[in-house]
């Protein structure tokens, strides 16, 4: 019997039988980068900061599907921690929203799926609805450009700043219906020069967001 037993394991190992036993183990990732910032603090006012906290987080959710409309706002589910991502494949590009540049025309994939107004649900804090979503926005750029894809933020955000982001990464995030070409303009574009997928990894956990940048190793 254990004669049998040591045969079988050969066979499992050092035989066809090993695919069997790779393919259902996880496949090991490589992270590119990673960055994390406190939702806690994004302006020296707590009433402004919890704005842009709750913007941030609501983006967030419609980014991951949790939230497709106004009507799905749940706010105190949508403050729960949570881990979601999503992948590009090679020549992939993700836009911040869906008013783009001619060179991007067919090619974005994924967005975070809202135009940060009232009718999104975004709040205000007495200045623009979706205040707070230029600070995510630039947090995923650090982390993008950091992974060494390709990147393309057209408007910086230097006329503000956006606490724990350094001032290089910052993005004006701005979505206009009426003319798209300002938008366009004030967006984030992604691609993935990898030969192969990586992901957009965001987790939420006790006030602190972060996004790591993955790559199949």
């Amino acid at each position: 019997m254990i004669k049998n037993l040591i045969l079988s394991l050969y066979f499992v190992l050092f035989s066809g039988g090993v695919s069997t036993v790779q393919n259902i183990l996880p496949q090991k990732e490589n992270v590119l980068s990673s960055r994390t910032i406190s939702l806690e603090n994004r302006y020296p006012s707590q009433r402004v900061s919890d704005v842009f906290k709750d913007n941030i987080l609501l983006n967030l959710a419609y980014l991951d599907g949790r939230v497709d409309s106004a009507q799905d706002i749940n706010w105190a589910e949508i403050d729960n921690s949570f881990r979601s991502e999503f992948t590009l494949q090679p020549n992939e590009t993700f836009a911040y929203h869906d008013a783009v540049l001619p060179q991007f025309d067919g090619k974005v994939v994924k967005t975070t799926e809202a135009h940060f107004n009232y009718s999104d649900g975004f709040k205000t804090d007495g200045y623009l609805y979706g205040d707070g979503v230029c600070h995510l926005a630039s947090l995923i750029n650090w982390a993008a450009r950091e992974a060494k894809l390709d990147v393309l933020a057209p408007a910086n955000h230097d006329f503000a700043n956006i606490p724990e982001v350094p001032k290089e990464f910052g993005v004006s995030i701005y979505y206009n219906p009426a003319n798209k070409s300002i938008g366009a303009n004030q967006n984030l574009y992604i691609t993935n020069n990898q030969d192969k997928p990586v992901n957009f990894v965001f987790e939420y956990k006790d006030g602190q967001l972060s996004v790591t940048v993955t790559a199949q190793a």
